[in-house]
């Protein structure tokens, strides 16, 4: 069954550039939705399996249901579901921290401007490049560039950073795609960096309870909460149309923080015709100096939960998990949401080069707990037959905004997706595996392709694969 694309709420009442979270709204929901029945539960449940987006009434729903049983059932929905959209495939990419300047004093980073233990450094030209070329030495094709929120990391400043690393190649290594985590821009700035070729704008609100953000950004620009909360939409004015978003799980009530970013999901619907590309839920890990509030800590229950429901509710977009989350949280998670992790990251500036997974928190924004390498990170994924991909073919092929959406709600994304993956997953196999992990991804290929019943499909899959071990690269569907 087609996904049914429903972005008639909040479309008479929202507008571009306008903030559009009511606080009082959200939590109303909340609470008229507590306590539902489990016949209710069940049937927002299928509501979902059957491929439509949920609205905030019915997401309140799912958040509301304390039972432990409804809990699982919403878990196994959500594995369901993902099987469904996604199929087997979990796209890989790495973190590279460009500089750790910032203006901004936000208790909880460690790159906050009254931290004085922070050893500030912002990587040159030849800086990135050696960065880069240490990361495409053990596989990587998609990067997402991290900047502190700086008057130096200007959108010339980032756009000629892009150009950089798109430029790095050794040997068979390349960067498809640079995604940017930065400071929100204005529109002129938004077009200056869309036109160095980037991939997804990601700005996260941090917390979607404006009394609480007050709370924890000091001061700095990013105390501003509407110019934070209408970043995004000055990316789409500006031609961006993939655009991330996320909250930071513990700076506010979880629940609150999940319809905050389905509010924010509604308000690109109803606005762009397009829902964000990839959602992320980060929780606040350790930091340098770092100071917060326990009182709204979330732990690992209700962070898979959370996901779970999450997934539920936006079927179409991508959910990103890092490694600030432990392997066992990680490999748990994957099961129900998940569709993109990182692998084999280093956060600490320059740190690519030096191979060593030591973690120096006085040049980091965070401590991460998941320092397995690309390859045992990969190597995992394969044993638990999930298809690791490095696929960029959306891009090339102009699937992004509203012409992805056309492709996504539908269910597209495994058709399409699936296949890619394994032809990034053959190339990896060739050019970096070890020979045990070679042998063992190579079955993982064989068994999925078995599952084609469109031969032609299948031929033209098979075609390029052989093309692959030939040694052509970057071949798609």
């Amino acid at each position: 069954m087609s996904m049914i694309y429903e972005p008639q709420e909040y479309k008479i009442k929202d507008e571009p550039l306008q903030p559009f979270i009511d606080a009082d709204e959200l939590w109303d929901i909340l609470k008229t939705n507590a306590h539902p029945s489990k016949e209710r539960v069940r049937e927002v449940i299928a509501r979902s399996l059957d491929k439509h987006r949920l609205s905030l009434a019915e997401t309140a729903v799912l958040i509301n249901a304390d039972d432990p049983e409804l809990i699982e059932e919403i878990k196994q929905g959500a594995r369901i579901l993902k099987e469904r959209v996604y199929g087997q495939r979990i796209v890989l990419f790495a973190p590279l921290y460009i500089g750790n300047l910032c203006t901004n004093n936000c208790s909880y980073c460690g790159f906050r401007t009254d931290n004085k233990k922070q050893t500030r450094i912002t990587l040159d030209h030849d800086q990135i490049v050696e960065q880069v070329t240490a990361l495409e030495e053990v596989g990587h094709k998609r990067l997402i560039l991290t900047f502190g929120e700086h008057p130096r990391y200007s959108p010339e400043f980032i756009a000629d950073t892009v150009r950089t690393v798109y430029s790095v190649k050794k040997n068979h290594g390349e960067i498809r795609r640079v995604n940017i985590n930065a400071a929100p821009l204005d529109i002129e700035g938004f077009k200056i960096v869309k036109a160095s070729g980037i991939g997804t704008y990601q700005v996260f609100q941090e917390t979607y309870h404006p009394a609480s953000y007050l709370d924890v950004h000091l001061s700095g620009q990013k105390r501003d909460y509407n110019w934070r909360l209408t970043a995004l939409d000055r990316a789409q004015e500006a031609g961006i149309d993939d655009v991330g978003i996320g909250a930071l799980m513990g700076l506010y009530d979880w629940r609150f923080e999940v319809m905050g970013l389905l509010r924010h999901v509604n308000h690109f619907e109803a606005v762009y015709n397009v829902g964000p590309h990839t959602i992320s839920f980060p929780r606040i890990k350790t930091a340098s100096g770092y100071a917060f509030n326990k009182q709204y800590e979330v732990s690992d229950g209700d962070f898979t939960r959370l996901v779970a429901i999450l997934r539920l509710a936006v079927p179409y977009t991508g959910m990103i998990l890092t490694a600030r989350e432990p392997a066992h949280v990680r490999d748990e998670v994957l099961q129900f949401g998940v569709s993109q992790i990182d692998g084999g990251t280093n956060i600490e500036l320059g740190g690519y080069s030096k191979k060593s997974a030591t973690q120096n928190l006085d040049s980091e924004q965070f401590q991460i707990n998941d320092n397995r390498s690309l390859e045992e990170v990969i190597g995992e994924l394969i044993k638990k037959d999930y298809i690791p991909s490095f696929c960029t073919a959306c891009y090339r092929l102009n699937r992004t905004g509203e012409h992805f959406m056309e492709f996504s709600v539908p269910g597209f994304i495994k058709r399409f997706c699936q296949p890619n993956a394994m032809l990034t997953l053959a190339e990896y196999l060739e050019d970096y595996a070890p020979p045990e992990s070679k042998i063992k991804g190579y079955q993982l290929i064989e068994k999925n392709i078995e599952n084609y019943s469109d031969e032609s499909f299948k031929n033209k899959l098979l075609e390029r694969l052989e093309r692959v071990k030939a040694g052509e690269r970057d071949l798609y569907l």
